[in-house]
């Protein structure tokens, strides 16, 4: 039972791998039209809680974002803190509005709702307070998340939402989980002006 809970948390985070280099090809720009808004490619160090992201723009304001490091997930059972594996599916959906008022959007800085899996390995989770030995928990919800880049590179990144915890070795149940990030971003941005009218 335990291998195949772990097999099908494992499979679920590779497909959203997979769908993000498949749907990469199939980018927003092209012949008139209009160019993405959200930057080609990010990655940035997480500070606050250690780890890492890379982002990779796909639409016009979508994008896939995975990566690793510390995070904590609270559910019935009980909270699990450790490190994670994370991918999700980002819609910005406020970057027009910010273009329009004259604010930055560079470095993906909006508001966005996204798609969203953590998986949290038995060996990685440093402190909980479920009553089990060995276990490994998957996170599948939808979160409502704020991102702002800075021009020094400087980023914060705070997402909340609901979901449901698939549990392996442990019960399966429901609860919030929350991801608070403060870092630097690595790679070069846009330049803060207005990208079209």
């Amino acid at each position: 039972m335990k291998k195949h809970t772990n097999k099908k948390a494992i499979l679920a985070l590779l497909m959203v791998m997979f769908c993000a280099q498949s749907s990469r090809g199939q980018s927003y720009e092209g012949k008139g039209a209009r160019t993405k808004i959200v930057e080609k490619t990010q990655f940035r160090l997480n500070l606050l809680s250690p780890g890492f992201d890379f982002e990779i723009g796909i639409f016009k304001n979508q994008t896939i974002v995975g990566g690793a490091g510390v995070g904590l997930a609270y559910y019935e059972e009980g909270h699990a803190f450790g490190i994670a594996a994370t991918a999700q599916y980002r819609l910005y959906h406020n970057l027009n509005k910010r273009i329009k008022n004259d604010k930055v959007i560079a470095g993906n800085s909006g508001n966005y709702i996204a798609a969203s899996c953590s998986i949290y390995f038995d060996q990685l989770i440093i402190s909980t307070d479920i009553p089990s030995a060995n276990f490994n928990i998957g996170y599948f919800g939808l979160v409502y998340g704020v991102q702002r880049t800075y021009e020094n590179g400087f980023n914060f990144d705070v997402s909340v939402g609901p979901g449901y915890y698939l549990g392996d070795g442990v019960p399966s149940g429901y609860g919030p989980i929350l991801n608070l990030k403060f870092g630097w971003v690595a790679t070069k941005r846009k330049s803060q002006r207005i990208y079209f009218q």
